[in-house]
């Protein structure tokens, strides 16, 4: 691979720069970003979507199927870490002596060319929370730049390409790809243990957080009530330590919380002082932590409390993080991002919370090496349902050395079904959901396609 050369350097140099899986929910944004700044974009992509349609009206070329010239003219090529070692357009970029990257790279510069930049770090909640940060800021007209794991309802895009200083982005702990990056402000949401195939103890995942929060130009925002991030926090010296969280240690915290429904409010206290009240619109007694997460970096950024306060009563969630698809015959169709125990059973009990006949959870595990490793605390959180339905385990990038099987997981759970395919599992659901139940598709593979064969057989029944 041609990185004899940095990516600063690569992008001083680089005319053109080529994109490949460019439709990808963490690409596009740098694409939009590089395109504002009068870089020549050119992509490529293995499926038609939304996002393809964008980067067309922008007047970025795409090409359908990743092919070898493909790359004629790149000056610099960034791949996003989804793509196979052989996919033959990466192996023709490493051959070609261009500059090439993986996208956390170019991440890395870009959040190098902002003095405020916000990274929102930890093992659960980053998508939500960094969503919720970005409306505050665009709606207190701060005019950030994002880039954000899922959709935000308001601009229906995964990033914004904004005109200060300021700039908001999930920060990723797989592999060490936070480290890649340059927080002058970091959010830790919590740590909990996950990507145990790399990080290997809780120990070492830790100290990756901890170097993070070293990185900081500014301040550490931090979940003051998490054992292991505060665990993080101790050695980390001469920075700006701001937490935030329910007990009474926290600059930023919640007091009053009650729920309606599956929705919470809460008074916030600064230093012991009322602020106001928070409204979530968001399901979840979790979003009280995220949402003060959210608050005390958009006001560190100069947000007002009424900014705030505005911001997150009109927040609705992101794309696929508890996000309603419709109604269909009486039964209300939700998708969620959840692929960890703590995530399941934090979102299956908002959805309990939300008075449905019944709540059906459909789960595509994600990787064998978490699926092994989790499997008592899969079955304990996903048995929170009154139905489950399993797919078969996607393993990603891994091989199943572990020889565990979604078979093993449905035997732990009481009542349990599981189907090879998603058209099985579609068909299953709806012949069997009932009026005034909730099915819940659940998972960060793919499990979002058998929500949409869902509604085509519930469209084609009408």
């Amino acid at each position: 691979m041609a990185e004899s050369i940095g990516m600063e350097e690569a992008l001083q140099q680089a005319g053109r720069v080529h994109f490949i899986g460019i439709g990808g929910a963490g690409m596009f944004p740098l694409a939009e970003i590089l395109h504002s700044r009068g870089y020549e974009i050119t992509g490529s992509d293995n499926n038609e979507s939304e996002t393809l349609g964008r980067a067309r009206a922008l007047g970025i070329p795409v090409a359908l199927g990743q092919r070898a010239e493909n790359i004629t003219g790149a000056g610099l090529i960034v791949y996003t870490a989804a793509l196979l070692p052989d996919n033959p357009e990466l192996v023709a970029a490493k051959a070609s002596g261009i500059p090439t990257f993986e996208r956390a790279a170019l991440l890395g510069a870009v959040t190098r060319q902002y003095s405020n930049c916000i990274c929102v770090c930890g093992t659960h909640g980053k998508t939500t929370t960094t969503a919720m940060l970005t409306q505050i800021m665009l709606q207190a007209e701060l005019s950030p730049t994002a880039v954000i794991g899922g959709k935000l309802p308001l601009t229906g895009t995964n990033g914004l390409v904004g005109e200060s200083e300021h700039m908001v982005c999930e920060a990723c702990e797989f592999q060490d790809t936070f480290l890649r990056l340059a927080p002058d402000v970091a959010v830790i949401l919590n740590i909990d243990e996950d990507h145990m195939e790399y990080f290997k103890t809780l120990e070492n995942l830790i100290a990756s957080f901890t170097q993070f929060a070293a990185m900081t130009t500014k301040a550490v925002l931090y979940n003051g009530d998490d054992a292991n991030t505060r665990c993080a926090l101790e050695s980390v010296k001469c920075k700006r330590l701001i937490p935030f969280g329910r007990s009474e240690e926290n600059d930023f915290r919640a007091i009053n919380v009650t729920m309606e429904g599956a929705f919470a409010s809460y008074d916030l206290l600064y230093h012991g002082e009322f602020l106001t009240r928070i409204r979530l619109q968001t399901p979840g007694e979790h979003n009280v932590s995220n949402s003060m997460a959210a608050i005390a970096a958009a006001m560190f950024s100069g947000a007002s409390i009424l900014d705030c306060e505005k911001g997150v009563a009109a927040f609705r969630g992101a794309g696929r993080r508890f996000e309603i698809l419709g109604e269909f015959h009486g039964v209300t169709l939700a998708d969620d991002y959840a692929h960890h125990p703590r995530e399941l059973a934090v979102t299956l009990a908002a959805a309990k919370q939300m008075h449905h006949r019944k709540v059906w959870a459909v789960f595509q595990p994600f990787t064998f090496s978490r699926t092994a490793r989790l499997l008592d605390d899969f079955a304990a959180a996903l048995a929170l349902a009154d139905h489950v339905v399993l797919t078969k385990i996607m393993g990603s990038r891994e091989i199943n050395t572990y020889g565990v099987t979604t078979a093993q997981l449905a035997e732990k759970i009481p009542g349990s079904v599981w189907f090879a395919e998603f058209d099985e599992t579609a068909a299953y659901i709806t012949q069997n959901a009932q009026q005034g139940d909730l099915v819940i598709t659940l998972g960060c593979g793919d499990i979002y396609k058998a929500g949409k064969l869902m509604i085509r057989l519930w469209e084609a029944q009408e």
